[in-house]
């Protein structure tokens, strides 16, 4: 900016009407019949001094009250997907991620819904124990509860996604439950199963035995129906014949 400032001819317009009505004064007569606001300089209106301040900086914006400017954006945002698995045990919450790194987190249900059900992924047996495991779904859980039939429910923490579950008959239904502040959520096919245990091998070996016995007897009847028409055929021809001939 340079530092000589040659004033613009508006302010020199304004600056000679200053001095002109500053310069007009009441005459002393009676102090009575003075009327002040006449013998008071000449002032200039909002108006004026805003025309002043404009003209006074080169560098001045009046819209500066009104167009902030715009926020910068974050430094540490990361607009990636959080590595979050809602299969996955023992992990972080995404929300944790999310506020730690700055990565984005699937739509979630705040905790005033009841949570969506969870989605069953095995009933099986390792070892000894009979496991369940599942999926967390896209909500706000506390923690779960596996119901197995009509006994109490078991509970699990919410970052669990497995269990041990016990005196599970044959027939009977397991499902797991999520559960927050709102409620719970709702028993679907997707997060319950019928318990069905799994064949004894010798049983199969036995079963599999008995079928092929009465298949290889089902064969051998057959064939010896088969061999009995053709055999009976042939001796109706030789009857035939030897009539014929005495004829």
């Amino acid at each position: 900016m340079s530092t000589h400032w040659d004033p613009p001819p508006p302010l020199i317009i304004l600056i000679l009407a200053l001095l002109n009505g500053s310069s007009s004064f009441a005459a002393p007569s009676d102090v009575s019949e003075t009327n002040y606001t006449d013998t008071l300089p000449l002032r200039p209106s909002g108006r004026m001094y805003k025309m002043l301040e404009l003209y006074s900086d080169d560098d001045y914006d009046p819209n500066w009250d009104t167009n902030p400017p715009p926020p910068s954006p974050s430094r540490g945002t990361n607009l990636q997907s959080c590595d979050y698995d809602p299969c996955r045990e023992l992990q972080t919450p995404c929300a944790q991620l999310a506020a730690s790194s700055g990565c984005l987190c699937p739509g979630v249900s705040g905790p005033q819904v009841a949570p969506e059900p969870p989605d069953l992924k095995r009933l099986s047996m390792e070892g000894s124990e009979m496991v369940i495991q599942w999926c967390a779904p896209s909500s706000v859980v506390t923690h779960y509860e596996v119901v197995v039939g009509a006994l109490e429910p078991l509970v699990f923490g919410e970052d669990q996604r497995s269990g041990v579950v016990r005196e599970v008959g044959q027939g009977v239904e397991v499902c797991v439950v999520a559960v927050n502040d709102a409620g719970f959520s709702e028993r679907q096919r997707r997060s319950c199963t019928m318990y069905e245990p799994p064949g004894d091998s010798s049983l199969a070996l036995k079963a599999g035995l008995i079928g092929g016995a009465l298949g290889l007897l089902l064969l051998l009847s057959l064939a010896v129906l088969l061999w009995r028409h053709r055999a009976l055929r042939k001796a109706d021809a030789r009857i035939t014949q030897a009539t014929e001939e005495t004829l």
